[in-house]
């Protein structure tokens, strides 16, 4: 079976890639830059956005699911030579290494540069296989808010200081054999993923006298959530919208209960069903309601709090395969039982061998 990793991309291409990987949970505009900068510094003709089912070096706590993260980065890219996709679901990788790897086996004439922010410079020496990486595909560290030219003392770039291009040769980092690495001392931009995670909605102190812990209750967000989610699919079926698909986000995602996929037959449908739905939205008490994409209704992105909506054209919604990375990502879930009945059989095929091992034993000690 051939692999295609990123869609529509011909196995034949010879373009110039620049690859950012990263868990992008979530990603925001700082990805972006860094990639707008390596289009333009390093003449590269797209960058993909792999996003990373699960960062090895990060805890799981507080991770969106697969298909969440990658559908805000699609939001967030915008870009016509910007691609985001999760090929290691489909490489079977984990290791940038690996990854990069596998998809220099697929796109054999590509020529890959692997990106990332100059504050990941100092990690690098955790990664497995960091000096077999920098033998396998050219770097470009861009510089980032408090991790400039201090960034290369550390002990990575210490190392592979001889294989360094400056700033200025930067265009033709893509067509150098590796090792070769360049550091970018471009525009700063300070977003940040782990930052945008800690933020939260700041609390009033309530005037007078406060109610009584025993009589407070939490509201039952399920109802409310339901009640929306009918809302949502009656405006789409009043609106003549195709293929509706409902996923159920509770107890997968911590930003909304569900997520609603569905078609328009052209750009103005698209757009008309988006409108229509934030409309109703409004006028049920729900205030404003965020709409996004509108300007080429390829994609357009409702979000209602509770219940995200994407309508897509049925060529975007092909290209895109939300539900399949869906299916992909409860598919890579159930991977780790697998994990465990072997183990389970290794443990029982010792505990055999051990008891056949005993009467050796007590022969020896008999004689």
């Amino acid at each position: 079976m051939s692999l295609h990793p990123m869609p529509n991309v011909p196995r034949a291409t010879a373009r110039r890639i620049g690859l950012l990987g990263g868990s992008f949970n979530p990603a925001h505009a700082g990805h972006r830059h860094i990639s707008l900068e390596a289009l333009k510094r390093l003449g590269l003709d797209e960058v993909w956005w792999l996003v990373s089912p699960q960062n090895p070096l990060k805890s799981g706590d507080g991770m969106e699911p697969l298909p969440t993260r990658v559908a805000r980065a699609r939001q967030v890219a915008r870009h016509p030579r910007i691609r985001v996709g999760a090929p290691e679901l489909l490489l079977g990788t984990r290791y940038t290494l690996d990854t990069v790897r596998a998809l220099k086996r697929v796109y054999p004439h590509a020529k890959f540069v692997w990106l990332m922010g100059a504050d990941i410079l100092p990690q690098l020496v955790d990664w497995a296989g960091w000096r077999d990486l920098f033998a396998a595909v050219p770097i470009a560290a861009f510089a980032r808010p408090g991790w400039g030219y201090t960034a290369l003392a550390a002990p990575a770039p210490r190392t592979f200081e001889r294989f360094r291009l400056q700033a200025t040769e930067a265009r033709r980092l893509a067509t150098c054999e590796p090792p070769a690495w360049c550091f970018i001392p471009s525009r700063l931009d300070s977003h940040s993923a782990t930052a945008i995670r800690a933020e939260r909605p700041r609390r009033t102190r309530s005037k007078g006298k406060t109610i009584p812990d025993q009589t407070r209750t939490l509201p039952d967000r399920s109802k409310d959530s339901d009640a929306l989610l009918e809302l949502v699919r009656q405006s789409l079926d009043d609106n003549k919208a195709e293929g509706i698909v409902v996923i159920d986000l509770k107890g997968k995602s911590a930003f909304a209960d569900y997520m609603v996929i569905a078609s328009g037959r052209s750009t103005r449908q698209v757009v008309a069903i988006a409108e229509n739905l934030a409309d109703k939205l409004k006028q049920s008490g729900r205030g404003y309601i965020p709409v996004e994409g509108k300007q080429t209704g390829d994609w357009v992105l409702v979000d209602a709090g509770d219940v995200i909506v994407h309508v897509f054209r049925p060529e975007a919604r092909t290209f895109y395969a939300l539900e399949k990375m869906w299916a992909l990502e409860d598919e890579a879930a159930a991977k780790p039982v697998k994990k465990a009945a072997v183990k389970k059989a290794v443990v029982k095929k010792a505990v055999v061998k051990k008891a056949a091992a005993k009467p050796a034993a007590r022969r020896k000690r008999e004689s």
